[in-house]
C-alpha cells in the first residue's frame, strides 16, 4: 500500500496583496463536482431552482454580514456563481495594518477570502438543512478572484457576468458544453 502524505494547503491568492483594501473582485465559486444544483439556462436565462434561490438570497444579503461591501453584479449560474464584489473605502479601519495579509487558517474580518468562505459556508449550511445531507460538501474547495484594476476591466467583466446566461451552451463550466469558450474569456 503507497502512503498518501496529506498535502499541504497552496495559496491561489496573490502573494502580499492585502485583500481587505478598496477596490472591486471578480469571484467566481463553483459546485463541488459542477453539479447543477442552482436552476437551469432557458432560452439564455436563468430558472433558479430552490437551492438557487439560497445562493441569490446570501449573495445579495452580503452587504448585511460586511458593511463596507457591495455586490449589485451578479449572477447565480446553474453550478457557479459570478460576481463583482467592492470593498468600500473605510473597511481598513477595523482591521490591524499589520494583520491585514490573510494567511491560512487565519481569516481577516472583512477580506475577500472571509467573504467568499462566509457565502460557502451559509450556502451550504442552509442547503445541506433541507436536504438533510449535514456537512456534505457543496463547492468546490477553492474559487477564483481577479482583482479589477480599472474602468474598463470593470465594464468589461460586467458585461460577461450579465451575459453569461445567454452565453450558457459555450460556458467552461457547464458539463454539457459542445465548443467550450477559452479560459478567461471575460478578459476580452
Amino acid at each position: 500500500m503507497k502512503n498518501n502524505p496529506i498535502k499541504p494547503h497552496r495559496s491561489i491568492r496573490l502573494k502580499g496583496y492585502d485583500y481587505t483594501q478598496p477596490g472591486a473582485y471578480f469571484v467566481t465559486i463553483v459546485t463541488r463536482n459542477r453539479a447543477c444544483l442552482f436552476g437551469d439556462v432557458v432560452e439564455g436565462e436563468v430558472r433558479l431552482s430552490h437551492f438557487g434561490e439560497i445562493a441569490r438570497r446570501n449573495w445579495q444579503a452580503m452587504g448585511e454580514h460586511f458593511p463596507y461591501t457591495e455586490s449589485a453584479v451578479f449572477v447565480i449560474m446553474p453550478n457557479h456563481v459570478h460576481g463583482i464584489i467592492f470593498i468600500a473605502v473605510g473597511a481598513r479601519h477595523a482591521v490591524p495594518l499589520q494583520l491585514s495579509l490573510e494567511s491560512f487558517g487565519k481569516p481577516i474580518s472583512g477580506s475577500i477570502p472571509t467573504i467568499v468562505r462566509s457565502f460557502k459556508s451559509v450556502v451550504s449550511r442552509d442547503i445541506n438543512e433541507l436536504r438533510q445531507t449535514p456537512g456534505a460538501s457543496v463547492w468546490q474547495r477553492n474559487y477564483f478572484e481577479h482583482i479589477i484594476r480599472n474602468e474598463e476591466s470593470l465594464n468589461r467583466i460586467r458585461q460577461y457576468i450579465l451575459d453569461n446566461p445567454a452565453r450558457w451552451e459555450f460556458d467552461r463550466e457547464n458539463p454539457a458544453a459542445v465548443n467550450p469558450e477559452a479560459k478567461d474569456a471575460w478578459r476580452g
